[in-house]
This record gives C-alpha cells, sequence and structure tokens, in this order.
C-alpha cells in the first residue's frame, strides 16, 4: 500500500512540474525581447498572445509562433523566413510587404489579413484561411496552395475578388 501511495505521489508530482513548466508554450525571456528590441530570430513564440501588437519591422526568422495569436497585429515590413506560423491566428493582421520565404503557415487563419506586395515565395500555406484577404501584388511564386482558402480574397493582381469555394486557387 505504502509503495502504490509513493508511487502515485510520485507520478502526480512528476506531471505537476511538467505542466506547470510548459504552461505557456513560449520563453517568457523571448516574448519579452521581441517587446523590447523586435529582433528575435528563432525565438520560441509559441502560442504566444501578440493580439493587436505592434511588431513591424521585426526580425522574426526561423521564429516558432504556432499556435500564436496575431490577430490585429502590426507586421508591416517584418522579417519571417522561415518561421514556423502552423495555426498561428493572423486573422486582420498587416503583413504588408512582410517577407515570409519558406515560412509554413499551415492551417493558420489569415482571413482579412493584409498582404499587400508581401513576399511568400515557398511558403506553405496548405489549409490556410484567407478569406478575404488582400494579396495584391503579393508574390506566391513556389508556394503551396493545396488546400488553402481564397474565397472573397484580393488576387495578387489587385482587380479581381476571387469567388467563393476558391480551395487551393483563385476561382474568378
Amino acid at each position: 500500500m505504502k509503495r502504490t501511495v509513493s508511487f502515485l505521489i510520485s507520478i502526480t508530482t512528476t506531471l505537476l512540474c511538467f505542466t506547470l513548466t510548459t504552461g505557456y508554450g513560449f520563453d517568457p525571456i523571448d516574448l519579452e525581447k521581441l517587446k523590447t528590441t523586435k529582433i528575435c530570430p528563432y525565438c520560441d513564440l509559441t502560442r504566444a498572445d501578440l493580439k493587436d501588437a505592434d511588431i513591424s519591422y521585426a526580425n522574426l526568422t526561423g521564429a516558432n509562433m504556432s499556435g500564436a495569436n496575431l490577430s490585429g497585429a502590426n507586421l508591416i515590413m517584418a522579417v519571417l523566413n522561415r518561421a514556423n506560423l502552423t495555426g498561428a491566428n493572423m486573422s486582420g493582421a498587416n503583413l504588408i510587404t512582410a517577407i515570409l520565404t519558406r515560412a509554413n503557415l499551415t492551417g493558420a487563419n489569415l482571413s482579412g489579413a493584409f498582404l499587400t506586395a508581401a513576399g511568400l515565395w515557398n511558403a506553405i500555406l496548405t489549409r490556410a484561411n484567407l478569406t478575404g484577404a488582400n494579396l495584391s501584388g503579393a508574390n506566391l511564386y513556389g508556394a503551396n496552395l493545396t488546400g488553402a482558402d481564397f474565397s472573397g480574397a484580393t488576387w495578387t493582381d489587385g482587380t479581381i475578388k476571387c469567388k467563393e469555394g476558391s480551395i487551393g486557387e483563385c476561382k474568378k
């Protein structure tokens, strides 16, 4: 009986410690570094709450921002090359002239985002939600658009609104 109780206490303590050390998902030091310097390459910002944050001109090359809340954030001219933005909420974010070369945006919510003149070369936009997004002048060369929803988006030529049901391509 004593062994069983000791074992259960040991397991509970281990699980509690693990939960307390991984609760945020992001590194608080990296988050503070981003907010104060806007220079945070390869930072761990997993599930960070950056809603409405002004991180324009930030260097986030290779940063892990999977599951982060970037809704309404100002990311004008931000460098997000090779950043992991899987499942991030970027609805209504301002990404005008941002550089997202080889960024992973799988399952990201970019609905209503401003991607005017953004560089999305070889970006992964698999199953991303781009409904109502503005892609005027964006460069999608080599981007993986499989399953991405472009319904109601302004296409790269700036004149065409994609029809409803534009999955994986802009249906005109």
